[in-house]
Order: structure tokens, then sequence, then C-alpha cells
């Protein structure tokens, strides 16, 4: 079962206007240009990377982080950051408001997304996922065991696994109480005792003018009709990353706790109006 959040108040409302479709069409150009020049160059590096190191990717990472930044360079988009990429094995843990949240997120910090197995088989979307080495999880139950076997080979392959414990995105004015099923593979007693979890916020500021949650993506919202607004708007604001301080694991008596945790700590570093549920 799929849980897709959705707001008492409508989406807010958009005008392009005739010039908002030609900036749209230059940006989505460049912006298209710039992916399947990464993807082109990540697939043929690849191939050498891959019999040479397995899942270790000594050199492609940094593709994926080149073209992030050159999303917001083509949007006019700030992108900050507050504390520092934590360089432990582990995971790092994020509110979700946006699909824009996975080019920030991979803008400065070496990070393997955790995706439902769903959006392996999205056009475009899923290719560019599975060669930038996202980890696909089943939601079925009886998959548990296998998933946690993967969580396990990717983190002591010394990969970073970022995923979003609130299962959806919302309108970027609060956060939703974290799910702590995933967190139960951090507590296998192969890895509990050397990994980390880095809780981090993402703080979106809208652009001038502009409804607060301009960059929220949520409910029954299209991708294509979203794009289009982010790519038109001008001028942007920015997208604030707070990587605050990483835990270990075996500091905590279960995935609950943890889960609890984590979420305080994201929360904490919203602006006061947008740290309800």
């Amino acid at each position: 079962m799929t849980f897709t959040w959705k707001s008492l108040d409508p989406p807010p409302d958009f005008t392009t206007g005739t010039a908002g479709f030609v900036r749209a069409a230059l940006r989505g150009v460049l912006l298209l240009v710039i992916l399947s020049s990464g993807l082109a160059l990540t697939a043929v590096i690849r191939l050498v990377e891959q019999p040479l190191y397995k899942l270790h990717r000594p050199w492609t990472p940094y593709i994926t982080q080149w073209v992030c930044r050159m999303a917001f360079v083509v949007l006019g988009m700030r992108h900050e950051i507050e504390g520092t990429p934590m360089t432990h094995a582990g995971a790092v843990v994020a509110n979700h408001a946006s699909w824009l949240d996975i080019f920030a997120l991979n803008a400065r910090k070496r990070v393997y997304f955790v995706s439902k197995s769903e959006v392996a088989s999205w056009p475009g979307i899923g290719l560019l996922a599975r060669i930038t080495g996202t980890v696909f999880i089943n939601r079925d139950p009886k998959q548990a065991r296998a998933q946690t076997e993967i969580f396990e080979n990717r983190l002591l392959a010394g990969h970073r696994l970022l995923f979003f414990p609130e299962g959806s995105s919302t309108d970027g004015m609060r956060i939703l109480p974290f799910k702590s099923t995933l967190f139960q593979a951090f507590f296998s007693d192969n890895i509990c005792h050397d990994i980390y979890v880095q809780p981090v916020t993402v703080i979106y500021r809208a652009p001038p003018d502009q409804d607060p949650r301009f960059y929220g993506w949520w409910g029954d919202m299209t991708f294509a009709a979203h794009a289009l607004k982010v790519l038109a708007a001008s001028p942007h604001n920015s997208v604030k990353i707070v990587y605050h301080h990483p835990v270990k694991v075996d500091e905590f008596d279960n995935r609950k706790v943890l889960a609890a945790y984590v979420e305080e700590v994201v929360r904490s570093a919203m602006p006061k109006d947008r740290q309800s549920r």
C-alpha cells in the first residue's frame, strides 16, 4: 500500500504565462542535456568500475554530485548547507517535501537512495535511479529478510544509504511522523555496532510573492505539472540542507526509539511555524 500525504488546503495556483513557458523550455532542454550527459558518462565508467570494485563506486558518485549541483545553477536557485556531512558508514534520514530533494541531497553528499521497487520501472527516472545505485525495496513483509541482507551488504561496502522515513512527500511546511520499519535493518548484529545514522533537515524558501508551499509536491499533483511550475519560476529562492550530528545505532534500544529521536532532531531545525505534524 502506497501512502500519499494530502492536505485540506488545495495546492497553490501558479500562472506560467508566455515568458514562463519559454523559460521552462530553455531550462528543461539544458537540464535534459546535463542529465543525459551524466547518465551516459556514468554508464561508460561503470563498465570499468563495476568489474573492478563491485559494490564500491569510487568514481561515478562524483558525476551524480556534479549533475545535481548544475541543476540548481540552471534554475538559479540557491543551495545552502549547514553542518557537516558524516564520513561514517551508515544511513542518512531526511524529511521529504519534493522531487527536488533528490537533487538537493545529492549535490553535496555521496549517498545512495532507498526507494520503493515501483520506481525502478518508471520511464526515465527508473533508469536514472538504477544506474546511480539506488536501493529498491519491496514493501512485502515476506521480503523483509532479503531486504535486510541487501542493506547489510551495501552498508558493509561503505555506502551511506538515504531514505525518507515519513513515507511520503509533503507541502514542506511540516514533518510527518517517522515510520520505523526501515530502521530495523540497522539493528542486525552484523552491523549495529559499526554504523551511524545522520538526521538531515531540508528547508525550502518559496520565491518572492509565492505561496510558502511552492516547492512542495504532494497529494494528486502530477510530476509534469509541478516540474513545469519549477522550471518556469523566476526568480527562485533557496533550499537549505541542515546536517545534524550523527548518532551510533547501538546507542538505542530499538528501531522505534531511534526513529523517534531522529524525527525530533529533524523537526528541531525547521522554522517554528513548520514543526507541526
